[in-house]
């Protein structure tokens, strides 16, 4: 994937982002068998990428992480610069197409260090991408750095090259995603450390200033516009 922005002889730098939860109600008006609305009518047609539905669901946390990291991803050449950390498919691109029975796949485990099945196929992707990437590339955590469920197996792979936004420490996740969503439209990159041994839990930061409402649905919106919609053939 290339990135949209120029960033010249600067580090190569690839983002992983946490995943949304498939379990919340946004999600049960896109997975659930039956759903109308026109997103998940495309998902049954295989015509939506995860990035798209991870950022219906989760919303403003989802959609900050991936319209920062489409700024600034700045990968080696062949590598894409953005990977969704999943529970059962380890790393996946945003852009990969999706189906209910695809989404549940990659989605229906837990994101636990002592779950085998996430830790393997996470461990295995992550050292693939670390050959590939070479020992000067920034691996940019945007996820929950405060536990160790994405923290700990990352840590074991790239060391050093794991980072993330010292700006996240204090955070909540929508406070995240709406910093990310911030800097993604005036093209201010964030400030990133590594995980190894950083200060990651600290005091809670002032409220940033309100962000201009963009035209997101909510859950509420989806049903009561929702509408049969017929299958395209």
């Amino acid at each position: 994937m290339s990135s949209t922005l120029n960033l010249g002889s600067g580090p190569n730098r690839i983002f992983l982002l946490s995943p949304a939860n498939i379990a919340g109600i946004r999600a049960r008006f896109v997975v659930r068998d039956g759903a109308n609305s026109e997103i998940a009518v495309r998902l049954r047609q295989g015509d939506v990428s995860l990035g798209e539905i991870f950022s219906f669901i989760s919303g403003l946390y989802f959609r900050g992480k991936l319209a920062y990291a489409r700024e600034f991803s700045n990968p080696p050449p062949t590598v894409e610069g953005i990977f969704v950390i999943t529970s059962s498919g380890g790393l996946v691109t945003p852009d990969a197409r999706m189906t209910p029975d695809r989404l549940r796949e990659i989605s229906s485990g837990n994101i636990d260090p002592c779950n085998g099945h996430y830790r393997s196929l996470l461990d295995g992707d992550a050292r693939k991408l670390a050959r590939v990437c070479g020992q000067s590339c920034q691996f940019i955590l945007l996820g929950s750095v405060a536990t160790p469920k994405y923290v700990e197996p990352l840590l074991t792979v790239f060391g050093q090259q794991l980072m993330f936004p010292t700006e996240f420490v204090g955070r909540g996740d929508m406070s995240r995603g709406g910093l990310m969503l911030r800097c993604a439209e005036s093209r201010r990159q964030l400030t990133y450390i590594p995980v190894l041994g950083a200060v990651r839990r600290g005091p809670k930061p002032p409220k940033l200033t309100p962000l201009r409402r963009k035209n997101v649905p909510s859950a509420i919106d989806v049903v009561s516009n929702a509408s049969p919609i017929a299958t395209r053939s």
